[in-house]
């Protein structure tokens, strides 16, 4: 379950600085390549950080500030998974880049049908800080991993925005 340690520096780069994120529009979202269906604030931008993962990657907008959300899937390939280990891989990955990393919450979470587990993070990292939500889900088949990182200052804006997004899940 490789794609949980190269998730954190595109976040970094793109959130790096503060901004204002406002109430949005979701709008429906489907790709025959996802195991899911979506809706996802409009106007948004998909990017592609060419790290090997599979699933969607957007950003709110071209350059810094911009709110990042990733909700990504691998497939278990016969592994099992637990949301316990992908976290422990997922904060060594992040130690890893030199940031320094504080779980602020965490909680089971139900997305469409699966339940999950998601944590909350603050990042330090020499540029500043920065908030995280991510949630883990072991289906049949795939490690789904969904994320959401802004600054401080637009993290509760953006996490509601998040919260839609993640009520709109719908697994194939």
């Amino acid at each position: 379950m490789k794609f949980a340690r190269s998730l954190t520096l595109p976040a970094v780069a793109l959130a790096a600085t503060l901004g204002t994120t406002q109430a949005q529009t979701l709008v429906g979202f489907s790709d025959p390549k996802l195991p899911f269906t979506v809706s996802l604030p409009k106007g948004w931008l998909g990017v592609d950080f060419k790290d090997g993962t599979s699933g969607v990657s957007i950003v709110s907008a071209k350059a810094p500030p911009a709110t990042l959300m990733r909700l990504l899937f691998v497939d278990k390939a016969g592994g099992k998974p637990t949301p316990e280990g992908e976290f422990k891989k997922f904060e060594a990955g992040i130690k890893g880049t030199g940031a320094a990393v504080k779980q602020t919450a965490s909680r089971t979470l139900k997305v469409g049908a699966l339940s999950g587990v998601e944590r909350s993070y603050t990042l330090t990292h020499p540029k500043g800080q920065l908030k995280m939500r991510v949630w883990y889900g072991v289906g049949a088949k795939n490690l789904y991993s969904f994320q959401l990182t802004d600054t401080p200052a637009r993290f509760a804006a953006a996490s509601g925005t998040f919260d839609k997004v993640l009520a709109s899940v719908k697994f194939k």
